[in-house]
């Protein structure tokens, strides 16, 4: 018998790069079962993901070359096994690396070399399931991006990787002509993109229901902005602000903050969020439901961006040169609730993520939605009104000891003066600075937010080296990795009881007052725009 609906839960930041495993860098097979294996015995509710696209530099996910493409590193060799696309002799040829730390050059090379092994033996010698399986996936309507992301690819790999900017100009500008000759000679070409995200999503499909089976719950992430070498500004070039060349009039960046004195010059095209709104941001719910068929609830990254966003002029040399300029606000969050079948503003399956330069309208905007936002533990202990502090959080948020942006809490820790060091071992009431990433995490769990989210690295005790993301750095991050054996039964043990002793455990449920409580099935219209048919609730075992 279920019980009653707990109104808190717990969840652990992990993207799948960082699992263990003998191939260089994690994937969707079964270590990954194991870490759900995992997070059950640590009564844990939520895993927490960052963007699963494909990226474009620098390993980045919150920069991909799609807004809607799955990243093929991902694809688990050994599932690949499982439906015969693989076998022994292909696997034992596995890429060295160090454990610790993902070498992204390496790994796209001998990942290539094997998904190209795979998708040949597929040509020849698959099962006519699998072919068919693989042919409803192509033409299903929520596949509608693939047919141009197979494209962008193929074309890509034509001009040797060069940005779709520096093509030949009839394809940079997609005259239908120099298409037709892509789908000509390149057909082989676009036929093993389209497999690779046919391996993606099926393998993510399959993790993710074992991940319900297990009552977890995964948790998304939407970069606001998209990359402007990707598939969806070649296609849709009004959409952003470009000129007639495809290069952009102005830039997305955050001004001066925490992270960086000059403020973070990200470089993404900017939306014509003029244009957008003439067709009732039919891309953008586009886009939700792509993340939602990945996900059971989806954060957005960056949402002051959608009240106010920073634009930067073209060319400047720090994003210390911009200037607010007003977002689709209400309108754009209306649209999404139209799209899931909801009479007006109210409880989305999302969370936004309000970090930054907070005014009050991006404030109101959050509570119009009636979205939850997030709290950084470790920006609280400077000041004590801070909204981060534990002692000020509220119910309808999610709490975090840091993020992918912040050291772990042992570094950041380490990196305080003594006079910090001192406030912090106070409000916490340290006896010893070993235990500092235990006592932030207990913080954060016995907080009145109804979501706690720690990064494995916290709940590991790991330093600095362990960082995911330096924010503004340009390499070098994005890399760190989970040893074999660090995810052992005594930590999970310790996590579990401390989710019981602060009404968190997961024995309750998956379902905390982040969920609707009363969801409604999607009409058939909203099914065909690609939303899941369910958001049921998922008990915790």
């Amino acid at each position: 018998m279920i019980r009653a609906m707990s109104r808190r839960a717990a969840g652990i930041l992990l993207h799948p790069t960082s699992l263990p495993g003998r191939f260089g860098i994690g994937d969707l097979g079964p270590t990954a079962e194991r870490f759900l294996d995992w997070l059950r015995e640590a009564s844990q509710c939520w895993w927490q993901v960052l963007p699963l696209g494909p990226p474009e530099t620098h390993a980045s996910p919150y920069t991909c070359l799609s807004a809607f493409a799955g990243n093929p590193l991902l694809i688990s060799p050994e599932r690949l096994g499982d439906d015969s696309l693989l076998d022994a002799a292909d696997l034992e040829d596995a890429t060295a690396g160090p454990p610790k730390r993902v070498d992204f050059a390496a790994v796209a090379a001998w990942k290539e070399k094997l998904l190209r092994r795979s998708w040949e033996r597929f040509k020849v010698s698959a099962p006519d399931g699998l072919r068919d399986e693989m042919a409803a996936f192509a033409t299903a309507p929520e596949q509608r991006w693939l047919d141009d992301w197979t494209l962008f690819m193929a074309s890509r790999r034509h001009h040797e990787g060069r940005p779709w900017w520096q093509w030949d100009p009839a394809l940079k500008d997609r005259d239908p002509d120099a298409l037709a000759a892509v789908r000509q000679s390149s057909a082989d070409e676009l036929g093993y993109h389209g497999y690779l995200q046919f391996l993606f999503f099926r393998q993510w499909t399959r993790l993710r229901e074992e991940a319900h089976r297990r009552g977890v719950r995964i948790l998304g992430d939407l970069p606001i902005y998209v990359a402007l070498d990707s598939a969806e500004v070649w296609t849709r070039r009004e959409l952003f602000e470009l000129d007639d060349a495809g290069r952009p009039l102005a830039v997305a960046g955050v001004p001066p903050d925490y992270f960086s004195a000059d403020g973070q010059l990200w470089g993404n095209p900017l939306y014509r969020w003029d244009r957008m709104a003439a067709d009732g941001y039919a891309w953008w719910i586009d886009r939700l439901a792509a993340n939602l068929r990945l996900a059971d609830r989806v954060r957005l990254d960056h949402f002051r961006g959608f009240a106010g966003y920073w634009r930067v002029p073209a060319g400047a040399a720090t994003a210390a040169a911009g200037e607010w300029v007003k977002g689709p606000g209400q309108a754009l969050f209306r649209a999404f609730a139209t799209a899931l079948g909801k009479t007006a503003l109210g409880e989305l399956p999302l969370v936004a993520e309000d970090l930054g330069d907070i005014t009050p309208d991006v404030d109101a905007l959050r509570e119009a939605a009636g979205l939850p936002g997030i709290r950084v533990l470790q920006f609280g202990f400077d000041d004590a009104a801070s909204v981060h502090a534990a002692h000020n959080l509220r119910r309808r948020s999610v709490v975090y000891t840091g993020t992918h942006d912040n050291d772990t809490a042992a570094g950041w820790f380490e990196s305080l003066d003594g006079e910090a060091r001192q406030r912090v071992r106070d409000y916490c009431g340290l006896t010893s600075d070993g235990d500092l990433h235990r006592a932030v995490i207990r913080l954060a769990y016995a907080s009145v937010a109804e979501l706690a989210v720690v990064p494995l690295q916290d709940v590991l005790g790991l330093g600095s080296a362990a960082r995911m993301n330096t924010p503004s750095r340009a390499g070098g991050n994005w890399a760190w990795r989970c040893r074999e054996g660090e995810l052992s039964g005594h930590a999970a043990r310790r996590l579990r009881r401390l989710a019981e002793l602060t009404g968190r455990a997961g024995e309750e449920t998956v379902a905390s007052s982040l969920t609707n409580p009363h969801p409604q099935p999607l009409s058939q219209r909203e099914r065909g725009v690609g939303f899941p048919e369910e958001m049921t609730h998922i008990p915790c075992p």
